[in-house]
């Protein structure tokens, strides 16, 4: 066959490939999608995913399935997404511990956040709150310090798991406030708000999807909220910052993510449909009510606040010590 029609043939193979990708991306999804999620049932990201994917099955027509996948800290599930073809039937929501925290406490990640991923938006600002048992003496940020420094080694905190974002948070606390507590880490937030509800813990940071429906019930209490501001979902609690630690901010975040090389146009279609679902009341009045605020972005803007975060996150952690290796 002479070199000519071989270019024919080989350019008309590529017009071919190149119109059925794109009718692919137009027609998407005409299959479920797969949302991970490295974390729990019950936990804040996998509230939100939830939520959002309800949502997206309604509107495209397709079953997006939340898929939970937990352990180490979110990053099994991260991993996962990591190397799932980057087609659009693989999506994560994921959040600021396996995405801006972890490259600060691990020497070695098994996926890169900034280079295995292609953002889509930012969904929610999740403020963490100090939550105890009930029986548990101090009721106070300042009660609390008071505590552990008059009984060192004594009272233990509660995490999600090493290297999630309530673990630095308390360790940030400890830090500024200058007082002892013994870690345990626990499989994700479900479990560790069980044990603490079971008084095997004393405190912890969680966020208020996770921990305010039990401070609702009595089954724990609320000492303080980690952000600079109150929250719209408890008004009357204080913050972390005005109980004695001034400048004392814990914030969790969520968002949604495909792998790196997903097409541009799926990504397109995922944000626009992504931004909508976040503005719909329903959706903003279930999320402040769990203490969560709802939040979007363009894909190049969460792009830019992952690496800001990461930044941010690096210099606390730097600063407290913390390491999980």
């Amino acid at each position: 066959m002479c070199k000519p029609l071989l270019k024919l043939l080989g350019a008309g193979v590529l017009v071919l490939a190149q119109a059925a990708s794109a009718w692919a991306q137009a027609d998407y999804p005409n299959r479920p999608v797969r949302m991970l999620v490295g974390f729990p049932p019950g936990q804040a990201t996998d509230v939100v995913a939830r939520e959002i994917a309800q949502k997206l099955t309604e509107s495209m027509g397709q079953q997006f399935l939340v898929d939970n996948r937990p352990g180490a800290g979110g990053m099994v599930g991260s991993d996962l997404a990591a190397k799932a073809p980057a087609d659009g039937y693989t999506l994560l929501m994921s959040s600021s511990g396996p995405l801006a925290v972890n490259p600060g406490l691990y020497s070695k990640l098994p996926y890169d956040p900034a280079k295995d991923f292609a953002p889509i938006t930012l969904t929610a600002m999740v403020p963490l709150f100090l939550v105890a048992n009930p029986s548990f003496p101090p009721n106070t940020v300042r009660e609390l310090v008071a505590y552990a420094k008059a009984n060192p080694g004594k009272v233990s905190y509660a995490s999600g798991g090493n290297g999630v974002t309530n673990h630095l948070a308390m360790e940030m606390f400890k830090s500024v406030a200058s007082v002892y507590m013994v870690h345990i880490p626990y499989r994700g937030g479900p479990p560790a708000l069980t044990d603490l509800i079971g008084g095997q813990v004393s405190v912890m940071f969680e966020t208020g999807p996770g921990a305010l429906p039990f401070v609702k019930t009595g089954k724990l209490k609320a000492l303080a909220v980690g952000s600079t501001a109150r929250s719209s979902a408890v008004p009357s609690l204080p913050t972390v910052a005005e109980s004695g630690l001034p400048g004392f901010d814990a914030v969790a975040w969520i968002g949604l993510l495909a792998p790196r090389g997903t097409p541009q146009a799926i990504i397109t279609r995922l944000n626009t449909e992504v931004t909508r679902i976040l503005k719909l009341p329903e959706i903003r009045e279930r999320f402040l009510a769990l203490g969560a605020e709802p939040v979007n972005n363009t894909p190049e803007q969460f792009g830019a606040y992952i690496q800001a975060e990461t930044v941010k996150w690096g210099k606390a952690i730097k600063a407290s010590g913390a390491k999980v290796d």
